[in-house]
This record gives C-alpha cells, sequence and structure tokens, in this order.
C-alpha cells in the first residue's frame, strides 16, 4: 500500500482545462442506466406506506385483504419484519436516523412515517395494493410549529460546537455607537433533485448487493452492514449514475426496506420513493429563526456580535442546522457570541441540505451586515473588508488563505458597483423598481479520508477505480483529468470507474469534499504507479495495480482555518403594482482552489447561485397545524426557480490554489449558493427601501410592507 504525501503537484496541461463529461454522451443517449432503471431478473417491486397521522400508534393493518389482490408478495410492517440494529455510530460520526429502521415499532413520530411496504410482481400491483392498505391509529395531539421560546429548545452542538463565546457582549454592544438587532427567518426547503431515490437489494452467493442512487457507496455500505449486522465485506453497493442528491442520498427508508424484502423473498426487490414521499422521507432543510445583533463603532468596525440560531429537529433524532457557524469565520469583534440551538417537534427528521448551515446563516448575517452599512453610512463592500479579520474569530487558526477582498474588489469591478447610488428606492424601469445588492459568502473546504486504486493496463491505458460519487457535479471528469496529470499521459488514456463500495473507502460526495479528497488519493496512488514503471517493470496481462490510502497524510496536516470565500451581486426588478421581483443579472466571483474542470465548475457555481434565487424569492414548504402535513408536497405547490425566474448569471473565480492540497483544489459545490439570498434581498431593499427579514420575498410580502408609489413601506 503506497502512503499519500502532500506537496502541490506541477501543472500539466489537463486540469485547468475545460473538458467536456466523460459520460455526456451515454448519458444523452440513454446509455448511462440510473438506480431505477437497472433490469434484474425475477425482480419484485415495492412500495411504501407512509402515514396519515403526525403523532400516535398504529392499533392495527389489515393485511388479509392486500394479501390476496393480484401479484402480492408479502406485506411488511411492525408486527413481521426483521429485527435491524440501531445502537451504532455511523461512518459520518454519527447515529443513525431512527426513520430509516423501518418497522421496528409501532410509533409514528410524524406524518407520512413510514408503516409498511407492499411487495408484489409488478410496480404497478405494488401501488394499488398499497394504497388499499387499511391502517387505523390510535392519534396524539402533536405539535408541528417552530417557535421562539418553545419550552423544547436547546443549544445543540451537531457538527460544530453548540455554543461559542468571548468577551463581554453586553458591554461591547452599550458602548457601540450603532447596534443592530433583528431577527430572521427561513422556511423548510427541500432538495427537489430530478432522480427520486431508488434501490434494489438482493442476495447473491450469500453477499448482499444493493443498487442504489447515493452520494457515497462505502457510506451505505457501512450503515446497512451496521443495521443488519452484517460483515462490511458481505455487503456490496453500486451507485454509478445519481441524477442529484444535495445532501439528500444517504441512508433512507427505501434502501432498509428493500433489504427487508429481498431477505424475506429471497429475490431482487426495487423500492423507489414517488416525489410525495420524498418530501417526507428524504430529509429536508429546517425553517430557522435566527436573531443577529452587531454593535459598531461609528465608522462600522464591529465591537460585539452575537448570531443566535433555531432550528426544528424531529422528536427521535437530532439534526442541527449550524447556522451561526458563518459568524464563526467571516466576521471578528471584541465580544463575539453565537449559539445553535434545536426544538425537537413531531415532523420529519431534517438533513444536510446544499451548503448546511452556510446557506440560511449568510441570509442572516449578511443582511444584517448591510443593515449596518446603512446605519453608518458606509459603503456595504467597504464595510465588510473593515472587519476583515486576521484569524479565525472563535477558533484563533490562521487561515489556509483568504482572498475574499480579492472577491469583492474584481467582483465591483465587473458589476459596475461604483456607479450605484446607494439611496433607496430612486432607480425606475417604467413600473419597475430597480436596485442592487451584494453579501460575502464562504464555505469550509476540507477532505476526507480516501483509497484509489490505479492500474497500468497492458495495452497503455490506465484504470481508476474509487468509491466516488458523481451526483451531477463532474466528478467523473475531473477525476479523469487530475489522474492523466498525475501519470503524465493524456485523458484519453485515462478510465475512471466510481460508484462501488468493492474499491475501498472513499469520502462521500458531500460537505465539497468529495473531489479534493479523492484527487488526493488518485494522486498519490499515480505517483507511486509511475516510480514503478520508470524501474522498467514488465506489465501483466492483468496490469500493475497501485493503491493508496490518504489517512496518514490527512492527519499530518496542521490546524488551519480552511474554506472558500466569494462575493455575490444582484440586480433585481420589483413591480410596484403586483409585488412581483425579478432577478434580471447576478455576478458572482469566488476564491474556491485550484478550478480542475472551467466547464463544470462554472456549472456548478451557477447551479448554486440559481438555488440562491429559488431560496429567496420562491421556496417555502408549509405545515398544516391540523395535519402535521405539507400542503402540496410536490413540484407543482412546492415553488422552485425555473428558466423564466432566471436571468443573467455570471460566475467566475480569482486565482486561490490551496498551498496544502496536491492538486490546489478546495471545492465548489456549495459556495455557490452562500450569500447568494442576502445579496437578492439587499437588493430588493435597495430598490424598494423596504427591508425583508423573512424568506421568501413573495410578492403578497412585498405589497404588504410597502413599496415607493404603492403605499406604506414597513420593514417586513
Amino acid at each position: 500500500m503506497t502512503t499519500a504525501t502532500t506537496g502541490p503537484t506541477t501543472a500539466r496541461g489537463a486540469v485547468g482545462t475545460a473538458h467536456t463529461r466523460v459520460e455526456g454522451r451515454d448519458k444523452v443517449t440513454g446509455a448511462a442506466r440510473y438506480a431505477g432503471e437497472i433490469p434484474f431478473a425475477d425482480l419484485a417491486h415495492g412500495w411504501l406506506v407512509l402515514s396519515t397521522v403526525a403523532r400516535g400508534r398504529v392499533r392495527a393493518i389489515e393485511t388479509e385483504p392486500v394479501l390476496a389482490m393480484p401479484g402480492v408478495l408479502a406485506v411488511l410492517h411492525h408486527g413481521n419484519a426483521p429485527r435491524v440494529e440501531t445502537d451504532y455510530i455511523g461512518l459520518l460520526g454519527m447515529p443513525p436516523d431512527p426513520t430509516a429502521a423501518v418497522f421496528q415499532q409501532d410509533r409514528v413520530a410524524h406524518a407520512g412515517w413510514p408503516v409498511a411496504l407492499v411487495v408484489a410482481e409488478t410496480s404497478e400491483q405494488a401501488r394499488e395494493a398499497a394504497e388499499a392498505l387499511v391502517v387505523t391509529y390510535d392519534e396524539e395531539p402533536h405539535d408541528t410549529e417552530l417557535t421562539t421560546g418553545h419550552p423544547g429548545a436547546h443549544p445543540a452542538g451537531g457538527v460544530m460546537p453548540g455554543e461559542t463565546a468571548k468577551g463581554d457582549l453586553t458591554a461591547g454592544l452599550a458602548a457601540s455607537a450603532v447596534v443592530v438587532d433583528e431577527e430572521y427567518t427561513t422556511p423548510e426547503e427541500h432538495h427537489s433533485m430530478m432522480e427520486p431515490h431508488a434501490a434494489t437489494a438482493r442476495w447473491d452467493g450469500g453477499r448482499l448487493e444493493v443498487v442504489d442512487s447515493n452520494q457515497g457507496t462505502t457510506w451505505v455500505q457501512s450503515e446497512l452492514a451496521s443495521m443488519f449486522s452484517l460483515d462490511a465485506s458481505a455487503v456490496r453497493v453500486r451507485s454509478e449514475h445519481i441524477g442529484g442528491g444535495f445532501g439528500s442520498k444517504g441512508l433512507r427508508a427505501h434502501q432498509v426496506a428493500a433489504v427487508m424484502a429481498a431477505t424475506e423473498l429471497q429475490r431482487p426487490v426495487r423500492v423507489v420513493m414517488t416525489r410525495r414521499q420524498m418530501f417526507s422521507l428524504a430529509g429536508y432543510r429546517s425553517p430557522t429563526v435566527q436573531r443577529v445583533r452587531l454593535g459598531a463603532d461609528a465608522d462600522g468596525r464591529l465591537r460585539a456580535l452575537e448570531h443566535r440560531s433555531l432550528n426544528q429537529t424531529s422528536t427521535v433524532y437530532e439534526f442541527v442546522e449550524p447556522s451561526a457557524g458563518v459568524a464563526r469565520v467571516m466576521y471578528d469583534a471584541d465580544a463575539h457570541h453565537t449559539a445553535n440551538e434545536v426544538t425537537p417537534l413531531d415532523v420529519p427528521s431534517p438533513t444536510f441540505m446544499r451548503a448546511p448551515g452556510e446557506a440560511p446563516g449568510s441570509f442572516a448575517i449578511e443582511s444584517a451586515l448591510d443593515e449596518l452599512a446603512e446605519r453608518c453610512g458606509v459603503d456595504p463592500i467597504e464595510l465588510r473588508l473593515r472587519n476583515e479579520p486576521e484569524v479565525g474569530p472563535v477558533s484563533g487558526l490562521p487561515f489556509s488563505s483568504r482572498n475574499l477582498e480579492a472577491c469583492f474588489r474584481e467582483g465591483a469591478r465587473r458589476f459596475g458597483w461604483a456607479e450605484r447610488d446607494p439611496r433607496p428606492g430612486v432607480r425606475r424601469d417604467g413600473r419597475w423598481l430597480l436596485g442592487t445588492g451584494t453579501a460575502a459568502a464562504s464555505f469550509h473546504s476540507g477532505a476526507g479520508p480516501s483509497t484509489a486504486l490505479v492500474t497500468a493496463e497492458a495495452d497503455g491505458s490506465f484504470t481508476v477505480r474509487i468509491a466516488a460519487a458523481d451526483i451531477g457535479t463532474g466528478a467523473r471528469t475531473a477525476l479523469t483529468l487530475v489522474a492523466a496529470d498525475a501519470l503524465e499521459v493524456a485523458p484519453e488514456r485515462v478510465r475512471v470507474r466510481i460508484g462501488d463500495s468493492d474499491f475501498g473507502p472513499a469520502m462521500i460526495a458531500g460537505g465539497s469534499m468529495g473531489t479534493r479528497s479523492w484527487a488526493w488519493a488518485i494522486t498519490a496512488a499515480a505517483a507511486e504507479l509511475r516510480e514503478r514503471l520508470a524501474l522498467g517493470a514488465d506489465i501483466p496481462a492483468d496490469g500493475i495495480t497501485v493503491r493508496s490510502d490518504t489517512t496518514e497524510a490527512l492527519g499530518r496536516l496542521a490546524q488551519k482555518e480552511r474554506h472558500s470565500f466569494g462575493a455575490q451581486f444582484a440586480e433585481v426588478a420589483v413591480d410596484t403594482a403586483t409585488g412581483e421581483v425579478r432577478v434580471r443579472r447576478m455576478l458572482g466571483i469566488f476564491a474556491a482552489g485550484r478550478i480542475v474542470n472551467p466547464l463544470t465548475a462554472r456549472n456548478q457555481l451557477v447551479g448554486g447561485m440559481v438555488w440562491g434565487i429559488s431560496m429567496a424569492l420562491h421556496e417555502e414548504a408549509v405545515r398544516d397545524r391540523a395535519s402535521g402535513a405539507l400542503y402540496a408536497p410536490d413540484l407543482a405547490g412546492y415553488h422552485v426557480a425555473t428558466n423564466a425566474d432566471v436571468g443573467d448569471i455570471q460566475a467566475d473565480w480569482v486565482d486561490d490554489p490551496d498551498p496544502d492540497d496536491p492538486v490546489g483544489i478546495k471545492g465548489v459545490g456549495e459556495i455557490g449558493i452562500v450569500g447568494a439570498a442576502a445579496a437578492v434581498a439587499n437588493a430588493v431593499r435597495h430598490a424598494t427601501g423596504v427591508r425583508h427579514r423573512s424568506l421568501p420575498i413573495r410578492p403578497d410580502r412585498v405589497l404588504a410592507a410597502g413599496v415607493p408609489g404603492a403605499g406604506g413601506g414597513t420593514d417586513a
């Protein structure tokens, strides 16, 4: 086994050049098959049955009439399903969400809780039988509303400390010439990826095989092995093509249900979630209530900063949306306090969603910074740059690099910020009020231990095998370019195979760490392979293979604040008659490490910015207090930005290679959404003179708050 080493490599031509997706032709011709499309002999189909109450117990399940229906093979529920293990810590260092451990008890924790799986010969038969299954409940009163002052609210750590504090906040605020003390809210939001969750399970020669759509095959392999008390080597998970994930595609109820059914029937079983089921079982971004208090000198230099965030979680699993974490990186003050809190409610468990914490947290803190700039009479960009920290505001660690100022300077030049009239509500285009806004962005840059196999084939080509996941990001193509440079060959001589747990442990596609982690492992394996080939080794028919493991190399890294940064700019038009907000143009300039493939990287950044528009103006899942369920849980009732909502969007970057990474990578998957909603909201304020502190900024909210020419003018 080779040991990975650090130190930037010399560019050899492939990395940094635009390259179309290596699997692009397969995708557009239909040759690329997704998890729900792959054929299996003797395949049976499972259909999940979800609860219609938000809290209570299952009193009875009338299975006999359903079992008599055509094609029905089994009905699994809490009375007959296999028992599974839930007392373990998963690969990501967290216990599993009990929602995934289906049919283990009669308790119902939220509306849409899985209560049964109907298995039949065809998907149509399974659906018909599932809809005919009669389940009765002992219903109990439920609580699904997130409010401040809830008795169940408590500090929680999650992926970062629950609370941090330095300095005297009260004294700092009292001594400040200007104070901002406001509350900002964001709603429940859903991933809404194109491809639904789908999994097929089968036993093959005493080994469990799962063909899935997920963001990490070794992650799901580890979870299933632990849950079913199997050795990891007895479980194989494959996930070659994925139609989007955004944090949602980990271990869910459908995979566990498919394994249970395959075990009971001893034949392959496929379970695919419907779009409506995904709104209950696939996770979501929790709503947040955030309070930001800023105290500053008259020139806008911060003396006190407090950012407190409250999110909801389920009663069976604690998930923290760490929105207050943004302030721990972005801005310093003598008195600096942050806190993340959660409230358990009778709702589904939230989960990671593109830029968890940073996306909603940046809306609050970047809106508050804009309010402070206005009250101090300081340009919003200048105010942010005056509060640039020398080291991590909470950690005290040095930054590996921090090129936020370069992003703002370049973005301001290209956006035309210098020509901006700071007065709100003065620019018009007919009935439209025009405004511009900006916001800063940051996202953690990390890497996870990974292994890779690189083989020199007898025909002169090279094969890379790594349990990576390409969830639409272009990772497969980026890794081809990285491998080509590391091997000093043309990309056409490299084949990259991904999405198979048999290739060995590797980082998941999450936290903007995928490509960086996988590239590190591939670079290390390629370096050793080149050394062996340089010695003149003969290549046998089955090739020469080298395996790398980056665990030790990552452990030797010095502790630093490692982040990508960015500056977001937006121009909006607001209709004074209808309250409609249109984003006419956006510009994002990012410092996100060395860009491996400009074509797909720009795609990722623009995609994140489109999400920011969607977050600012459209996305909002609303729960019915009476039933505890969502209104219209589908893509007709849950609005996302479409082509008609997206104007001129441009994304670019400044030179920012990470000196501690072998390729210089940081990561671009999530930074594009961070700060985007705040930039739009700040632009709406500039256009109308009205501050909106609750997302989304719907037309009815714009009209209720008032706009110049239409009366009113109260911050919302």
